[in-house]
Parts: C-alpha cells; sequence; structure tokens
C-alpha cells in the first residue's frame, strides 16, 4: 500500500495521507513493507498527517527536524505535520507504522497537545514498556486488517492508549496531560499555531479566535505547557526557518516571508537572538554539523511574556 502522494511544496516534497477507503477511516497501520517504501524515505520531507512509528530493528539514524538520532531499537517516533524528518543510511528497518489524521483524534482532543510534545523528541526509549506497546500495536494491526464489527471505535480507543503509554515512557509516573478545559485551550492553541497561517498570527488573534482574553490564554498554555504563547509562537517561528534554511534554496527574503516575518532586517534580528546565528551562518553550518547545539536547539533566548 502506497500510503502517500508527492506534492512540491516551498522545495520540500509534502506527503499526503492516502489509505482504502479514506472516507470511512482517514488511519492505517501496518509493517514498513505494508505502508511502502515512502515509509522509509531517506530524503527530507514533511507530512499533512500524524505519523507513529516503532522500531523494532535496524541501523542508521532517524533525522527529525535537523536533530541526528542514531537508532536503538526498540523505539517510539512520533512525527507531526509540519515537521521535516527521513531516515539517514538506515537498513534493515523493521517495525510499524501507524498514520492518521487530525480528524481520527476528534473523540480525545487532549492528544494532540501531547502528540505536539511527543514530537519533540527524536524519539522515545521505550525500556520496560516496549512489550505493552508492542503488544497493543499488534492488535490494533490485526484490528486493522480483519476490520470486525465496531472496529473504527477500537483503534480510536487503542491510539489513545498508545499515545497515553508513549507518555508514560518519556515521563515515568506520571500521564502527561494537563486536565480538562487546560489541555482542550492549550490543543486548540497548538492547531492554531501548526496552521499554514499560523506563524502570522499574534497572541491576541489567536485568543480572540479561541473566545478567551490574551491573559487567560498566556496562564492556561503556559499551565499546559510550561511556555507562554508569546514563546510558542517564536519557537515554532524559529522551527519553521530552521526546516526553510536547512532543507530549500529560499533566499533569506523568502524565508522570512513564510516564517511570518514582514521585514527581512527583523527577521534575521530575531533568528540571530533565538540561535546566536544569522540566517546565512546557520544554511552555512547545518550541511555538516547536525550536532551544533545551536542548530538543533529550537531557542537559545531565555523566555519572555
Amino acid at each position: 500500500m502506497d500510503e502517500r502522494r508527492t506534492t512540491p511544496h516551498l522545495d520540500l516534497p509534502l506527503h499526503r495521507l492516502q489509505v482504502p477507503l479514506p472516507h470511512l477511516l482517514p488511519f492505517a497501520i501496518g509493517s514498513f513493507d505494508a505502508i511502502g517504501p515512502l515509509s522509509r524515505a531517506g530524503f527530507p520531507h514533511r507530512h499533512s498527517f500524524y505519523e507513529i512509528v516503532y522500531v523494532t530493528g535496524g541501523h542508521g539514524a532517524h533525522v527529525l527536524d535537523l536533530v541526528h538520532r542514531t537508532l536503538q531499537p526498540p523505539q517510539l517516533c512520533v512525527i507531526a505535520p509540519g515537521q521535516v524528518h527521513y531516515w539517514a543510511d538506515a537498513d534493515d528497518l523493521t517495525g510499524q507504522v501507524v498514520l492518521f489524521n487530525e480528524d481520527f483524534l476528534l473523540s480525545h482532543p487532549e492528544d494532540l497537545a501531547a502528540l505536539r510534545g511527543l514530537s519533540a523528541r527524536p524519539a522515545l526509549a521505550l525500556g520496560e514498556h516496549a512489550g505493552p506497546i508492542a503488544a497493543l500495536l499488534a492488535d490494533m494491526e490485526l484490528e486493522y486488517r480483519t476490520r470486525p464489527a465496531g472496529y473504527p471505535g477500537v483503534l480510536r480507543a487503542s491510539l489513545h492508549i498508545l499515545i497515553v503509554r508513549a507518555l508514560r515512557a518519556c515521563a515515568p509516573g506520571t500521564d502527561g496531560a494537563a486536565p480538562g478545559r487546560v489541555s482542550e485551550l492549550a490543543a486548540a492553541f497548538a492547531r492554531l499555531v501548526a496552521d499554514p497561517g499560523g506563524l502570522h498570527r499574534s497572541v491576541a488573534s489567536c485568543a480572540q479566535e479561541l473566545g478567551v482574553s490574551p491573559g487567560h490564554l498566556q496562564t492556561l498554555v503556559k499551565q499546559a505547557t510550561g511556555c507562554t504563547p508569546g514563546r510558542l509562537i517564536r519557537q515554532r517561528q524559529t522551527l519553521e526557518a530552521k526546516r526553510l534554511l536547512a532543507s530549500t534554496e529560499l533566499t533569506i527574503r523568502q524565508v522570512s516571508r513564510e516564517a511570518g516575518f514582514g521585514d527581512p532586517a527583523y527577521f534575521c534580528r530575531f533568528f540571530r537572538r533565538e540561535t546566536g546565528m544569522t540566517p546565512g551562518e546557520f544554511r552555512a553550518r547545518v550541511g555538516g554539523n547536525h550536532h551544533d547545539p545551536r542548530i538543533t536547539s529550537i531557542a537559545g533566548a531565555p523566555e519572555a511574556p
């Protein structure tokens, strides 16, 4: 099954979800072989959907938003829409790949915030959680292949359990989720910022769209994520600029515009403040050294309101 088609976007391939009967279930699960060759893509690309990869074997590395991580199975990789990733010099990859669109999570909106947090990590070492996660994925794959009565509900519930188990693996003893309204608002804010136009939004415009005051938005998002809404927007702008500088041949002016800045000169000052490098210096360095902390870090400046 070839689950994705490639379309050009700013010189960077964008893969869209293609699954059997997409009008019934925007979801797929299977081995690397079953999902298709693009599940092992060795070139930088981004998705319009979520991907969770459970790697059980293989050699090489997974690169997610410029962070190069050597494979150490068993491990879990979570890729969110818009992130740039690829498999570097990967051989004999084994495991399972889970693909789904955001609307598959409607019954558990808090999972969106959890997935964004998990996708900030290039890989999750599973330790004692590997067995339960492997069993859960095997059950999900069987449910997906055989499609017994009620299987969409079972898959949605199983995906929620998978996300909770992944949270436990990265933060033992906690479920990683903020309660109720706090989590829902943080997830809604994350969706706004992740939208194509999100990098051009202000905190005030996001608050207006979500129907809350800027002060209330700041309080709840800070409680749920540990960061202010302004800091999260700046992180997204910085990360998008890094992606475009590293993966495209766009000019600095074009990168500035795509990252949400109307003034290229201000963008250059902003980028240097956040990373310690000018955009040109970053582009020159990134090709040869993914391990420079100024490259792999999202932002280096202290948090401001």
